[in-house]
């Protein structure tokens, strides 16, 4: 049976997302809805990459198919492709199964030349009309099908436009647009050495195929590098019949959202262009007015769409993307999807569609995605510096995607990337974005346009990606020649510090301080959190070394510390030179003078901890670094010493670096990261890591006489056999003991490892002998695992083997499953057969990744650990593992 390319939008449906793409399906869902949607049909994505394959040619059969489909819509519509009386004219436009907004390419008003350009404008009564609409072909053909310069038309439109009164295209009379049609005729054929088409067959196929190669073209290609996003996915292609915004004033189109996409909340937001078409909107070429203008000028069709989009949006169960086209005073649908939004409104929309009863709290908890809650916690403008910033703030334009950035000016995608890779933080400032401008957004801290609006190119991309953006600033002046910007007196170039709030959609010369933001400032997201708290299976707990840092973590909602990290306390100015002492000691007898001397600033520092965490567990990693790294290099040394031997100034401070010196030569080492380090420090350094515990301990009974609830758990590091764990376990419990005993008081605690080495993972059956608890350190497993030395790696070549697809992830970032997952699927199968109450979790950076989350939940961790900030993602992403194990996803492609 011959394979079927091409659907009728009535064969379709909204499960043929895939199929379809989401724009194909969407027309078929609303198309068998009864809503008012111009006859269509859809181009699978399985004929794009049936097209790749078989070398850019269609498949076979698929032309034919389209032919039939073309037959049948010219019955629905009562018009005839190519004919020169009654001319039927067809839209051809992408559509992946996710939104890629603005990525791809389209075709308006395919099927004018000059015969059915006489039967458009007798049939319709409007020179003017038909004109414009063959101008508009022309140069979007020339663009997207033939590569032309969009610019060269831009010129001849903009010589034209200096020539009306308000000097927009809507102003252009019949005459003008016909020689514009003229001039675009000349650009065609000086650009490319042939004339327009006048087949309007070759303008279809040729406007197909140009869609199909605009699946790999760069735009494309970036975006979904950016997104993740598949590249075997394909794009359908819809051709869909023209209906018509540019027919006078009862006429336009628009954008809209059933709810506010940077909000979220729930009220119609959107714009519309009187007499223009869809892309006049979405491209930002004239700023449109909103949504609610048509309300005045056509209350009716308002409200009509108005019912749409609510009835839309209870059968999607999401806030729904929408265009529009208002034709001589009749609505016609030409879109709908799930719309692009920002963290903030997502979250807002997951959980107000949730107490409105119309999705489960699993589902609100499943749309929201990680990063989005992420983006929901960055910083936002001190509203004090802002005031005081005032006479700095040069212009205020749309706020079209909420937040703060400060960086410096860019005019132009290439130099913001590149500036971007350098390190430097980035704006950047352009007319209107494109398509091709989206490499330059997405690696830049945020997005400053003079034209567009709320629901152009700009705004769409930055929502998607969490950008700040600020659009529509028609009070400045850019001018991309000489990179800079202007507003009556005030210039900014290309470098300069810029500011842009996208919340308000205010900008400032110059940087302004950032606040950090917390949970309490977004109700919503408490609220799904709480929900997602009651799914997890998981426990999400912290890395924190400080007390201010396990008190911020626990306002996130933290459930203990997962990792506590002792040697950072060693490091700071007021028990270095302890510390150093204790290194260089001659004698054993100095040593433990020191470390008498290290006990109480331990002591203290554990007691903080205890305070802010009241009530939840504590696990404390012993000291872990070679102890070379307290001291100065070896290199600053060797050049010290020779200073001082050539000057002969201070005797006394020579002998002193030079005994430095040769304790550093006695500790150096080729690989540091597997020398000795560790539980070899603290089994070659007799007294260390006895006094870390004893300072633990005390710590412990004396805030336990507070009445603070101490539970703590003491990890040895960097084990690889069960002999070093039992010699420094065995030693270790032996002090906790007797300060327990000498403080009469009983501690609730456990003795563990941390599982690092690959040894250590194979071998955790043994292990568990000992360790009551097991935390995975996957940084150091995996860095073992691959044979990777982390700190040389991902500047030489670790990257590079991402871009090439010789390994699918950095797997510093999200855990190498089908390796080092393995060696963690082992240790817990052994540990647990050993221990069967052991304790099992992650504290590597994995902790807050959410992928690496999914895995730890499905191989049965008690917790995952993660920095502060990632609490509240963490949270989100074992609520959503959970959810995913038990049901299957249940939204694979969220907004």
């Amino acid at each position: 049976m011959a394979t079927k390319w091409v659907y009728l939008s009535a064969e379709g449906n909204r499960d043929m997302r895939n199929l379809l793409g989401g724009k194909g399906a969407g027309l078929a869902e609303m198309t068998n809805a009864g809503l008012p949607v111009p006859p269509s049909f859809t181009i699978t994505t399985e004929a794009c990459l049936a097209y790749y394959d078989s070398g850019q040619k269609f498949p076979a059969g698929m032309w034919d198919q389209v032919l039939a489909a073309m037959t049948e819509i010219e019955k629905q519509a009562g018009k005839k492709f190519g004919d020169r009386d009654n001319p039927l004219l067809v839209s051809v436009r992408s559509g992946a199964r996710v939104s890629m907004p603005g990525m791809m390419d389209t075709v308006l008003n395919i099927g004018l030349n000059q015969e059915t350009l006489e039967g458009l404008a007798a049939k319709s009564g409007d020179y003017r009309f038909a004109y414009d609409s063959y101008r508009r072909l022309i140069s979007m053909y020339g663009k997207t099908v033939k590569h032309i310069d969009g610019d060269k038309f831009e010129q001849v439109l903009d010589k034209f436009k200096a020539q009306t009164v308000g000097g927009t295209d809507a102003d252009l009379d019949v005459d003008m647009l016909k020689q514009i049609v003229t001039e675009y005729k000349a650009v065609y054929k000086a650009e490319l050495g042939e004339e327009f088409p006048e087949n309007v067959w070759d303008q279809l196929s040729q406007g197909v195929e140009a869609v199909f190669n605009s699946w790999f073209g760069p735009n494309a290609t970036t975006y979904r590098r950016m997104n993740n996003l598949s590249d075997s996915w394909g794009t359908a292609v819809n051709i869909c019949t023209m209906v018509f915004g540019n027919m006078g004033d009862d006429s336009g189109s628009g954008v809209a959202f059933t709810r506010n996409p940077n909000t979220g909340d729930n009220q119609l937001f959107g714009e519309y262009l009187m007499n223009a078409q869809g892309e006049d909107v979405v491209a930002g070429i004239r700023t449109p007015q909103p949504i609610a203008a048509l309300a005045q000028s056509n209350p009716a069709i308002y409200e009509q769409f108005l019912a749409v989009g609510k009835q839309l949006e209870r059968h999607y169960l999401d806030m729904q993307d929408l265009e529009l086209t208002v034709e001589q005073g009749k609505l016609w649908m030409l879109q709908t999807r799930a719309g692009k939004r920002t963290a903030v409104a997502a979250v807002k929309i997951a959980v107000d569609l949730a107490n409105e009863g119309l999705i489960s709290h699993e589902e609100a908890v499943d749309r929201v995605t990680p990063e989005q809650v992420d983006a929901l916690l960055h910083p936002m403008f001190d509203p004090k510096a802002k005031a005081e910033a005032a006479d700095r703030r040069v212009t205020r334009g749309l706020n079209a995607s909420p937040g703060a950035a400060t960086g410096v000016a860019v005019f132009d995608s290439e130099r913001a990337m590149a500036r971007s890779s350098a390190g430097e933080s980035v704006i950047l400032v352009r007319p209107e974005t494109s398509p091709d401008d989206v490499g330059g957004m997405l690696s830049s801290k945020g997005v400053l346009t003079q034209h567009g609006g709320a629901t152009s190119h700009a705004a769409v991309v930055a929502r998607g990606a969490n950008l700040p953006c600020v659009v529509g600033c028609e009070d400045i002046s850019i001018d991309v020649e000489t990179r800079s910007f202007t507003k009556g007196d005030v210039r900014v170039v290309e470098g300069d510090v810029i500011s842009i709030d996208g919340t308000t959609g205010e900008v400032f010369v110059g940087a302004l301080e950032t606040l950090e933001s917390d949970l309490h400032s977004h109700p919503e997201l408490e609220q799904l959190l709480s929900w997602a708290d009651d799914i997890r299976d998981l426990g999400v707990y912290t890395n924190a070394d400080y007390p201010r840092d396990a008190a911020r973590a626990r306002d996130f909602g933290a459930q203990g510390i997962g990792l506590c990290r002792t040697e950072h306390m060693f490091f700071e100015e007021n028990r270095r030179p302890a510390v150093v002492g204790m290194i260089m000691a001659r004698t054993d007898e100095e040593r433990r003078s020191y470390l008498d001397k290290l006990l109480p600033f331990q002591q203290q520092d554990f007691e903080g901890i205890f305070e802010a965490m009241d009530g939840l567990p504590v696990i404390i990693r012993l000291i872990d670094p070679p102890m070379h790294e307290f001291l100065p290099s070896r290199e600053s040394l060797i050049e010290e010493v020779t200073r001082l031997r050539i000057t002969g100034s201070d005797p006394a401070l020579l002998a002193e670096r030079e005994h430095m010196l040769s304790v550093v030569e006695s500790l150096w080492e080729v690989n540091p990261m597997m020398g000795q380090r560790g539980c070899r420090v603290g089994l070659l350094n007799e007294g260390l890591t006895e006094m870390q515990v004893r300072a633990i301990f005390q710590a412990a009974c004396a805030q336990t006489r507070k009445g603070i609830h101490v539970k703590v758990e003491v990890m040895i590091p960097l084990v690889s056999h069960i002999n070093e764990l039992r010699a420094e376990i065995t030693k270790l419990r032996a002090v906790a003991r007797e300060v327990m005993d000498e403080q009469g008081i009983e501690i609730e605690h456990k003795f563990g490892t941390m599982i690092e080495t690959p040894r250590a993972a194979l071998t955790a059956g043994e292990l568990a002998e000992e360790a009551e608890f097991f935390s995975f350190g996957t940084n150091d497993l995996t860095q073992m695992t691959f044979g990777f030395s982390r700190d040389d790696s991902e500047g030489k070549f670790l990257l590079a083997y991402v871009e090439r697809g010789i390994l699918p992830t950095n797997p510093f970032q999200s855990l190498d499953v089908d390796g080092v997952g393995q060696l963690v699927r082992k240790a817990v199968k052994d540990g647990s057969a050993t221990r069967p109450t052991i304790e099992l979790g992650i504290c590597g950076e994995h902790g807050g990744d959410p992928a690496s989350i999914n895995f730890f939940h499905r191989v049965g961790l008690a917790y995952v650990s993660c920095s502060p900030f990632r609490v509240p993602v963490a949270r989100l992403a074992a609520a959503q593992a959970a959810i995913h194990h038990k049901h299957g996803s249940l939204s694979a492609e969220n907004a």
